[in-house]
């Protein structure tokens, strides 16, 4: 799958530059698919099927001359996960329902709910993961939605895929309506991004994907939390109602999560990275960085730290490839007990117990 930036370009000469493709396609053995066309964006994608994509590329550039800002290579289950299946094509152009061109936006939902959960009866071990039921539900509101259910990007939570903000943003509020009502409490945290197939990068949703997660992470308990861009394509206003249970970020705040959760996610293994480093990596007064960081997420600079530490050092266990003591240093405690203590005082079991 390629990306290509296109601004002036119609749709005809869009249409003009696959027939190009498919004029000389078979001579090298390629496939010109379908493409995905968002004018006002100005990027055009491609899906390529070819014996490599040196090979791709070079069909584009006899054909028209028209060069791939990048190219990747996709696997065909993530394809289909991601873009769905059963896509209209008209003269390679894939096209909604209603005849309107697929701009190729996806949107990513993340969810996350640890709760403190038996998972050994006989034991009588408690650990902190999602419990079945809510996994049930979470599993069938994202195929009621016609939403994708994302497997293997990460260990705790879920991931959904739709064709379009809106339904990924009514499936974040039915998930919420369905877990705050159930009689067995639970907290979790939804994150909700959009984004286009290929970066500039080179990578495959990536972006959107590793922002809807940053978003899960930071939103406050029970909360949904939006991305500007999927608030601007969400064609239900009624949805995004600004309070507690759902907001939305302007372009702003997200840069600031996005540069502060980058920031974390590298230093986190030092135990010397403090409060007062990232204000300095951010430049932003201690009572700013208080501000901001309460406002967004609910929590005080410190405990928010506190939160991903856990966060990672949970993520590691279930992995099992580290003992606790490697782990600890890996999230910035040079005491495995001290890490020990916080991590009990957050999920309410120790380490060696917290994966069964």
């Amino acid at each position: 799958m390629d990306f290509h930036k296109i601004a002036g370009l119609t749709i005809e000469d869009i249409k003009k530059g696959h027939l190009a493709d498919l004029a000389i396609q078979e001579k090298y053995g390629v496939k010109y698919h379908q493409f995905w066309l968002n004018q006002e964006a100005g990027t055009l994608f491609c899906l390529t099927e070819g014996p490599d994509m040196n090979t791709c590329e070079m069909v584009h550039r006899l054909a028209h001359g028209n060069v791939a800002c990048a190219m990747i290579e996709v696997e065909p289950g993530y394809y289909r996960t991601f873009m769905g299946e059963g896509l209209s094509i008209d003269d390679g152009i894939v096209r909604n329902a209603d005849g309107s061109p697929d701009l190729g936006y996806r949107s990513i939902m993340v969810v996350t709910a640890p709760r403190l959960t038996r998972t050994n009866v006989a034991e009588e071990i408690l650990a902190p993961q999602t419990p079945q039921w809510a996994r049930r539900v979470i599993s069938q509101k994202i195929s009621e939605f016609n939403g994708r259910l994302v497997k293997g990007l990460i260990s705790d939570g879920f991931i959904g895929v739709f064709n379009d903000a809106t339904q990924g943003i009514r499936c974040a509020r039915s998930i919420q309506s369905a877990l705050l009502t159930n009689d067995a409490k639970i907290t979790f945290r939804v994150g909700v991004s959009v984004g286009q197939p290929v970066t500039e990068n080179g990578k495959f949703f990536t972006d959107a994907a590793t922002l809807a997660n940053r978003l899960s992470s930071v939103a406050m308990e029970n909360q949904i939390l939006v991305s500007s861009l999927a608030r601007d394509l969400c064609t239900d206003d009624a949805l995004i109602v600004e309070s507690s249970s759902i907001r939305s970020l302007n372009a702003s705040e997200e840069d600031f999560i996005s540069n502060l959760l980058q920031l974390t996610e590298t230093q986190l293994s030092s135990e010397t990275f403090t409060i007062g480093n990232l204000c300095h990596d951010l430049g932003v007064s201690r009572p700013q960085l208080y501000r901001k960081i309460t406002a967004l997420t609910g929590r005080s600079p410190i405990d928010l730290l506190t939160d991903l530490r856990m966060d990672k050092a949970l993520t590691l266990l279930k992995k099992k490839t580290r003992n606790i003591s490697e782990i600890a240093f890996e999230v910035g405690y040079n005491s495995p007990s001290y890490f020990a203590r916080c991590f009990a005082r957050k999920f309410g079991c120790t380490p060696s117990n917290a994966v069964v």
